[in-house]
């Protein structure tokens, strides 16, 4: 059997967090990471041994005290029954193999431990793509792969069964950001390490007359009255439990003691066995 190739070049992957980390620009991810302490303070349990998947450490330092920081590499730097509690902060989305990172999440974690994991969903920069698919099939007549593909909510929900996790839940933030226009978008991006890194991408740079009129497509299409644009980003949020004995556990099917029919207060109708 054949293996595929993989869909992200993970060495460009680095070499643009490496540039960015020389002027970065972090609203978005400090936005989510606010989230994610948000939410685990509505646990109503303490975590004595909690571990971050993050490529910003710094982000990290006063949100989470006393968490391991490990990098997003293929091999995650986790060690089984360390944890009981995993958070992979937004870097999902550029794993070629998703599924493998998870169940790495879970092996790390102890029974009944945590996983919360973020990452970039399905919407995020839709009018980006948009925009730039129209440029450069207007100026250079061909289309080439410059925004990297990113999972529906339905899914990327499904990863987390596949993974082995129990009582997995999937939802979903849409944030909109405004920018002063599409090259201040493209900028951000950039300082935020999140610049194409498709395997399949174009190796040679972008030329000046795609990116300005893609710019103007979006002032065109996506602009408020005052001129500024537009750019979505949606955030999933992945949550999920390393399975045990104490947790809640499905009925058998046929084992329920009260009819549906009798809970809603109705009569119920047989199903014609004729099909009419």
């Amino acid at each position: 059997m054949t293996t595929p190739p993989p869909l992200f070049d993970r060495a460009a992957v680095e070499r643009h967090r490496a540039r960015a980390a020389r002027a970065p620009e972090l609203f978005l991810q400090a936005h989510v990471a606010d989230g994610c302490q948000e939410r685990l303070e509505e646990v109503n349990r303490t975590f004595t041994a909690p571990a971050i998947v993050s490529p910003w450490p710094s982000l990290w330092q006063d949100r989470l005290q006393g968490a391991r920081i490990v990098p997003d590499t293929e091999v995650l730097d986790l060690q089984t029954d360390s944890h009981d509690l995993v958070v992979h902060a937004l870097s999902l989305h550029w794993a070629n193999d998703p599924v493998g990172q998870l169940v790495q999440c879970r092996h790390a974690l102890r029974p009944d431990g945590m996983l919360l994991a973020t990452l970039f969903g399905g919407q995020t920069l839709q009018e980006l793509r948009r925009c730039l698919a129209q440029a450069e099939t207007e100026v250079t007549g061909g289309l080439s792969p410059r925004v990297a593909p990113m999972g529906e909510i339905r899914d990327l929900g499904g990863l987390l069964q596949r993974a082995g996790f129990a009582l997995p839940v999937a939802d979903s933030d849409v944030i909109p950001v405004s920018y002063a226009s599409a090259l201040h978008l493209m900028r951000d991006l950039r300082a935020m390490g999140e610049t194409n890194a498709v395997a399949a991408r174009l190796t040679r740079p972008t030329t000046r007359a795609v990116m300005l009129r893609t710019a103007e497509i979006y002032a065109q299409s996506f602009a408020d009255a005052d001129g500024r644009i537009t750019a979505t980003f949606e955030v999933v949020t992945l949550t999920g439990w390393a399975p045990a004995a104490s947790q809640p556990q499905p009925l058998r099917p046929g084992s329920a003691s009260t009819r549906l029919a009798d809970a809603l207060k109705t009569t119920e109708t047989p199903l014609d066995p004729s099909g009419n």
